[in-house]
């Protein structure tokens, strides 16, 4: 095991994001089907390590801790952007997201617990593979993993989050490009991204910003305060009906701090500075993600897991091209909402923006979608998700889990 520190490791990610950028350029496939630059690069790097262990012996470890704090610095950046001004135009919108996202999260449950059984497998197995790793990622899978295996004594629980995460994370960042391919035959395509004047934070991120020194030394402290407070109220909570994954905290002290400065101290935020930090951020966390992926544990899956996960993933695109389409105005922005939600209903919110900006970069801006989308993934979909996920488990238990 060769194990890569902080720095190596971020030099790694660098790589992943230019071989990705290659790939995308020149594969019709990938650059047709909008696939991230970073889903490509990640998994064909992921493909030739387990290739060098199987042939060699020779395996690569990365550092983790980079990657958590690009996670944490990425949701932070979501609220800072959040004004509350724009919060409120999300309104009737926005309810019904939630309501439609809870409403796959409650299919997804059904689906692979449903599946588990049939299969002759413990229903919490099916729970696993549902909503506790699809939409729930990979936090949500170590914590949930935890709780079945010491309160219900599920054998290999974690790993198998661990495993069902990563393979959500790299499947949704694959299907939501076809997916909104599919949805743009059905709908009047937008202007031409260059007629668009207005460039909204996260929506066009190849588009040159107005940065300086200052504008990023006021971001960075921005984004310092709002970590530290999130990480506080994190501890704060912890074992308490209040507690929720780290970044969301990050993610709600961003909100806060963002709106005092804008609304309490009338001082300008620099959005630009905001949503450049933000997306490299988004970048390199899912390099460093997809690179780690451990295929040789994806590979030993028992099969009625890996059924589980395949039609899953199904149901997650016909979800979005039927539902979630429809209910959202079945018009462009639907089309990448419904992109976004294949994103973190399979993976996690960064691929779900990932997958938002590969559409709006050649099709042309979505403020709705991404005022929308990322408050919903990142904060409302935990909730509803956690809530969720405990009415299951009771429901596993007389099921015999």
């Amino acid at each position: 095991m060769i194990q890569l520190n902080a720095y190596l490791t971020l030099v790694a990610a660098t790589i992943v994001l230019l071989l990705g950028t290659v790939l995308v350029r020149h594969i019709g496939f990938l650059r047709n089907n909008h696939i991230p630059e970073a889903v490509a690069g990640g998994f064909i790097v992921a493909i030739a390590l387990l290739v060098l262990s199987e042939t060699t012996g020779i395996s690569f470890g990365f550092d983790g801790s980079l990657q958590t704090m690009l996670m944490i610095v990425f949701f932070t950046s979501i609220g800072l952007s959040a004004d509350f001004s724009r919060l409120i135009q999300g309104g009737k919108p926005l309810v019904i997201f939630v309501i439609a996202v809870s409403a796959m999260i409650v299919v997804q449950n059904i689906v692979g617990m449903g599946l588990a059984v049939a299969l002759g497998q413990n229903p919490f197995y099916g729970l696993i593979a549902g909503s506790i790793t699809l939409t729930g990622g990979h936090g949500n899978g170590a914590a949930w993993g935890a709780v079945l295996a010491e309160k219900y004594g599920l054998e290999g629980a974690v790993e198998l989050a661990m495993a069902c995460a990563t393979f959500g994370l790299v499947l949704g960042g694959l299907i939501g490009g076809p997916v909104a391919r599919h949805l743009l035959k059905k709908v009047k395509q937008p202007k031409n991204e260059a007629e668009y004047e207005v460039q909204e934070a996260f929506e066009e991120p190849t588009a040159k910003r107005k940065v300086n020194t200052a504008s990023i030394t006021e971001t960075v402290g921005m984004l310092a305060i709002s970590i530290s407070v999130g990480s506080y109220l994190d501890v704060l909570t912890k074992d308490t009906i209040m507690q929720m994954p780290t970044f969301v905290w990050c993610l709600f002290s961003g909100v806060i701090l963002r709106n005092i400065v804008t609304h309490v101290f009338r001082r300008q935020v620099s959005d630009e500075t905001i949503d450049v930090l933000g997306n490299v951020a988004l970048s390199f966390f899912l390099a460093m993600a997809l690179m780690s992926l451990k295929l040789a544990q994806l590979a030993g899956l028992a099969a009625p897991i890996l059924i589980i996960i395949a039609i899953q993933t199904v149901v997650m695109a016909l979800f979005a091209i039927y539902v979630t389409f429809r209910v959202m105005g079945s018009n462009y922005d639907a089309i990448v909402m419904s992109a976004g939600h294949c994103g973190f209903g399979l993976g996690a919110t960064p691929t779900a923006i990932a997958n938002m900006q590969a559409i709006t970069k050649v099709f042309g801006p979505s403020h709705k979608a991404f005022l929308i989308v990322p408050m919903v993934g990142a904060f409302f979909v935990d909730i509803s998700n956690s809530a969720l996920i405990k009415i299951f488990i009771e429901i596993g238990s007389k099921l015999g889990g």
